[in-house]
């Protein structure tokens, strides 16, 4: 009986667990059938002769093997791709999640510097344009010199400008720059210097203004401002470094670096008395005393002399009540301590009501108790100023 014979006897008993040939000397012959347990069977070496036994199984278990094993292999070949696959899926990614990222920053500072620009809200001047209008900032155009930087004088179609330039050496002019920027780019007034435009370019940064040969009202009025950066509940601050102009800062300020709202009403007093007497209080010097502006208009009202501070150009047309009331207020807004200033809705008040009963003011701010009297020709004195370094700027 041959192989394929015992197979199909095997197949036809369904007890019939495994079939093979007895006899393997001769290309295999006869039929050996295993029923139930496999028995008669041993495990054999190599050097052994070795005959082939066929196991009958269940379709369901061939199957299962089949596709274990081909799941097998096939898992092994597409291992390597999917490997390959993720790493250039995984480099894609964060390729594209950094120059996202570098986009998005790049973006962001764009609508920075566009948003800073709009806030502005101002023309913004080319540098070459500035250069051509100021004759390449020719010496002979340069009308002062500040803490923020040089002035000069130039003409922008037609008409003239003050330019003001921020130096290289300056300590403080950035944050001036800001400050000067933010708080006038909307602040327009008949007695003010008028912002036209700024220059950002580069290291640049340049503010042009109107150039009024006479002077403005005061051209320091516009260098105020600083409780305009409090915060919404503050009431009082500090800063890290003193920017402005001596003279017209608040001693707390000036000696302590610590400002208030009451800070900008005293720089509004000495402008007030300044416009009445018609003197600066920054160099102010009497023929008969050392004292400065404020503490000689307060010498003068102590004594009833009120009217003796006013400027004579005033003589033929002043009204005497408005006159001594605008010295009042102004030493009420000099006073040297904070809390004794009247806020601005006050001065408002005192200013424009006739017959309002003001309060009597104290000392002002930087007064010397009994300096010594000098003569103008005098050399030989004990009284002595402190000193201060300030730079002069004469136009805006």
């Amino acid at each position: 009986m041959s192989l394929s014979e015992c197979k199909a006897e095997c197949l036809r008993n369904c007890n019939c667990t495994a079939y093979a040939n007895p006899y393997i000397t001769s290309g295999g012959s006869g039929c050996l059938i295993w029923f139930g347990d496999l028995i008669d069977t041993r495990d054999v070496n190599e050097a052994d002769s070795k005959q082939n036994i066929y196991i009958r199984v269940s379709a369901s278990e061939v199957s299962e093997t089949e596709l274990s094993t081909g799941l097998d292999e096939e898992k092994g070949k597409k291992r390597p791709i999917k490997l390959i696959l993720i790493s250039m899926i995984s480099g894609v990614l964060v390729s594209g999640i950094f120059n996202g990222g570098l986009l998005l920053m790049t973006r962001r500072k764009m609508r920075a510097t566009q948003k800073k620009n709009e806030d502005l809200e101002l023309p913004l001047f080319k540098w070459t344009t500035i250069v051509a209008a100021t004759n390449n900032f020719s010496s002979e155009n340069m009308i002062g010199e500040g803490g923020f930087g040089p002035v000069y004088r130039g003409n922008l179609s037609a008409e003239e400008i003050a330019v003001k330039r921020l130096s290289s050496t300056s300590g403080q002019g950035l944050e001036e720059f800001k400050n000067e920027v933010i708080l006038i780019a909307k602040l327009q007034h008949r007695n003010l210097v008028r912002l036209l435009g700024c220059c950002i370019e580069g290291e640049e940064r340049m503010l042009i203004y109107e150039y009024l040969p006479n002077k403005s009202l005061d051209c320091f009025v516009f260098d105020f401002g600083l409780a305009r950066i409090f915060g919404e509940n503050q009431s009082m601050a500090r800063t890290k470094r003193v920017v402005g102009t001596y003279g017209y800062m608040a001693p707390e300020y000036a000696m302590n670096g610590k400002f208030s709202v009451k800070s900008d009403i005293f720089s509004m007093g000495v402008v007030l008395l300044e416009i009445v007497t018609g003197e600066k209080n920054r160099g102010f010097d009497h023929c008969t005393h050392c004292h400065s502006l404020l503490e000689h208009a307060w010498l003068l009202w102590k004594e009833n002399k009120t009217l003796e501070v006013m400027d004579e150009c005033l003589n033929d047309t002043f009204v005497e009540s408005e006159v001594k009331r605008c010295i009042q207020v102004g030493l009420l807004c000099v006073q040297k301590c904070a809390e004794d200033r009247p806020v601005m809705s006050s001065v408002l008040f005192m200013l424009g009501t006739e017959g309002a009963i003001l309060p009597e003011p104290k000392e002002p701010g930087f007064f010397m108790e009994s300096g010594p009297v000098r003569s103008c020709t005098s050399t030989n004195t004990k009284y002595q100023k402190q000193t201060m370094s300030f730079t002069d700027l004469e136009a805006r």
